[in-house]
């Protein structure tokens, strides 16, 4: 058990949340191409949390983190700052609760994700790069007292994906290893937490895009690392630092962090496609990536939860994955 909070806190967080969200479903992967793609008796098990309200998981954070606001801070509303996933989670929420939300979006979001997020009612400002869109989210917090909503750090992001790891436990019963996507650390640090706190011996691997791999620099330096510049088609997994609370929790309860390149990727979205039927984000085929390649032997014979964390991606840009990753495949 963590001195952050209790198994009791997840679960009644849980309950909280269960108005707004889904209990997405796991599913147990079988089929003659991914059985050819890992070591004989590797069970694998899917928490589809691509099919949670939003298409990811963050509106577990978000909702969590609003569900706490005050009646004047509610009033003032809240703002916050993302490529895409982050912004549709918390306008969605705001919708939900009735509070006014202003989301600033990087200027290169995905067209997909702009119109997602406004037409859950949110304000949405077009900030520019990482840095200037940070600054005028806190900006408009400043001047007009708006609580800001981070997009993965904090104890209601890490109090809210606790939920998904909750989730996971209950649903699957035992497992041996567990695969999470790692960008900022919010999804992980919950989840790793829930699960080690039902299941000790359960191994919780991290993995990020090799062009975004701030948590493995922080493990390595010991401290949080902030990156110049990152270069991944997994943008929702490409935020430029690791923060203090997230760093902390998936320091802990993380056992190995790995990174896949942007082409293993797009493989996996293929291969999720093809065998699978799902069409995800590049983030939401991170574990994936990593379960048939950095980490095939060490879950080799093993029961492994993969979470499928998303699936926010328009249907150009998916079909453009996917076809270079099956190419990639061929070659």
């Amino acid at each position: 058990m963590t001195a952050d909070f209790t198994l009791e806190a997840i679960r009644a967080n849980a309950e909280a949340l269960a108005p707004h969200i889904v209990r997405t479903p796991i599913h147990g992967w079988r089929g003659r191409e991914i059985e050819s793609r890992v070591a004989p008796g590797t069970d694998i098990v899917l928490k589809l949390e691509l099919f949670q309200r939003t298409g990811t998981f963050k509106v577990r954070g978000a909702l969590t983190n609003m569900l706490r606001l005050g009646a004047g801070e509610r009033a003032r509303g809240v703002t916050t700052v993302s490529a895409g996933n982050h912004a549709i989670a918390v306008a969605y929420s705001a919708a939900a609760l009735g509070i006014d939300a202003k989301v600033v979006m990087l200027e290169t979001a995905n067209p997909a994700r702009l119109a997602a997020a406004r037409a859950y009612g949110a304000d949405v400002i077009i900030g520019g790069d990482g840095p200037s869109s940070f600054a005028l989210m806190e900006r408009l917090a400043r001047d007009e007292g708006r609580t800001i909503v981070h997009p993965f750090e904090g104890e209601g992001v890490s109090l809210g994906t606790a939920t998904l790891g909750l989730e996971f436990a209950e649903q699957a019963g035992v497992l041996d290893a567990v695969i999470i996507p790692i960008g900022g650390g919010g999804l992980a640090s919950g989840a790793a937490l829930a699960i080690k706190t039902m299941m000790p011996a359960c191994e919780v691997y991290g993995v990020e895009p090799a062009g975004a791999d701030s948590m493995r620099r922080s493990f390595a330096a010991g401290a949080p690392q902030r990156l110049e510049k990152t270069a991944t088609i997994a943008d929702s997994l490409a935020p430029p630092m690791a923060l203090p609370y997230s760093f902390a929790l998936c320091r802990r309860f993380v056992d190995r962090l790995v990174t896949v390149e942007d082409d293993d990727l797009r493989r996996s979205m293929a291969l999720l496609f093809r065998d699978m039927k799902l069409a995800v984000e590049p983030a939401g085929a991170a574990a994936t990536a990593a379960l048939i390649g950095p980490l095939r032997d060490a879950v080799a014979g093993k029961r492994v939860g993969v979470i499928v964390c998303g699936a926010n991606i328009d249907i150009d840009g998916f079909a453009d994955n996917v076809r270079k990753g099956a190419a990639s495949d061929r070659a």
